[in-house]
């Protein structure tokens, strides 16, 4: 009677806190504490200091295809108002580079909607920081950096994912975007771009005859990311590190053009075992071209889901007050599955997503 009653308390052993399966989670759960330890001594001794961003904002960040959640509250004076849990901390960190600092980071608990499986969790931990007056190449150092600290923080030789391995110390591969369409689909991405403004149907085009599927009713961005799921992400950082960069501007919401090539963006991503790992920006700062581009994006939004957020009109304010900075947003959680070879997000995770 007693074993029975012990059973219906725990639950079956499928739960991530019945002791069997915590247990077994444990050391890797350990080992995500040591990387965070060692990741927030590395940013220290860089002159870092450790921000926390509220969670609860006005608007949730404007991209096109991120879904918030909502927070509903009653104020002291009884009336109702609508907020959101960030899906990132971008907005708050660039207003206090606005505010004077210089180089910050935060382990952020973010939020997004419509994201479930073994590399995504609607409530998970986002790493971001930020350098003033620096290039984003100091970015990819950064990220060089990091990639074998969490290998010597785990002991881990080589990182592993569904079969890929990657060499957490190697030197990374740098790779343009419009190399990488020419070099796994044989297609010149930057021809349908002409002057910068994307041209669905030769795109469109290019993808047939690359032998893809394609729907009548597709955009230039859903083309380009079938594209990306299917013929790109899946050959990026195998056996090393893949640095993809110089997205086309309207791939890069929140990046300034490339000084030598305005019809790129100073943008690139980090991939290790064919998972992207990090996504990062030389910040655009000018207020009307950041207005235009969320503009853009949230009619985008609204035509397609059938809704949009409100435009941080403070963020736009403190656009004018930062200075050239350089940011990025590194997925805690797949970086430590990739150090400890867990399977599942929920297995990095102290408490995961119900």
């Amino acid at each position: 009677m007693r074993k029975q009653k012990d059973e219906a308390i725990l639950g079956p052993e499928s739960a991530w806190w019945h002791k069997n399966r915590h247990a077994d989670r444990r050391p890797i759960l350990l080992a995500r504490n040591r990387i965070k330890a060692a990741f927030r001594q590395f940013f220290e001794a860089e002159g870092f200091t450790e921000v926390e961003c509220g969670q609860v904002q006005r608007s949730p960040g404007n991209e096109t295809h991120l879904h918030a959640m909502e927070v509903h509250f009653r104020g002291t004076d009884g009336e109702a108002s609508t907020r959101y849990l960030h899906t990132s901390p971008e907005f708050a960190m660039k207003k206090l580079i606005a505010g004077g600092e210089k180089r910050i980071f935060d382990f952020a608990r973010v939020f997004r909607s419509r994201e479930r499986g073994a590399l995504h969790a609607p409530e998970f931990t986002m790493l971001e920081w930020y350098r003033t007056e620096e290039p984003y190449e100091a970015l990819m150092t950064d990220c060089a950096k990091l990639l074998a600290l969490a290998a010597e923080t785990s002991g881990a030789r080589t990182f592993n994912h569904r079969g890929y391995t990657c060499d957490p110390f190697a030197d990374a591969e740098r790779l343009t975007v419009a190399e990488a369409f020419e070099r796994f689909a044989k297609i010149d991405l930057l021809a349908t771009t002409p002057d910068g403004v994307p041209d669905r149907d030769l795109l469109y085009r290019a993808v047939v005859k690359a032998g893809m599927r394609v729907a009548q009713d597709d955009t230039w961005a859903d083309l380009f990311s079938r594209v990306m799921i299917e013929k790109i992400d899946p050959h990026l950082g195998i056996t090393r590190p893949t640095l993809l960069c110089e997205y086309p501007i309207s791939e890069a919401a929140l990046a300034r053009p490339k000084p030598s090539n305005s019809l790129v963006a100073e943008r690139f991503e980090l991939f290790v075992c064919g998972v992207e790992l990090a996504n990062a920006f030389c910040e655009l700062t000018d207020p009307l071209e950041q207005r235009q581009r969320f503009e853009k994006d949230m009619a985008l939004k609204e035509n397609i889901y059938g809704e949009r957020y409100p435009i941080d009109e403070e963020l736009l304010e403190a656009l004018s007050f930062m200075p050239p900075t350089s940011g990025i947003a590194l997925g805690f959680d797949r970086l430590v599955m990739l150090a400890t070879q867990a399977p599942h997000i929920d297995d990095v995770m102290w408490t995961p997503f119900i």
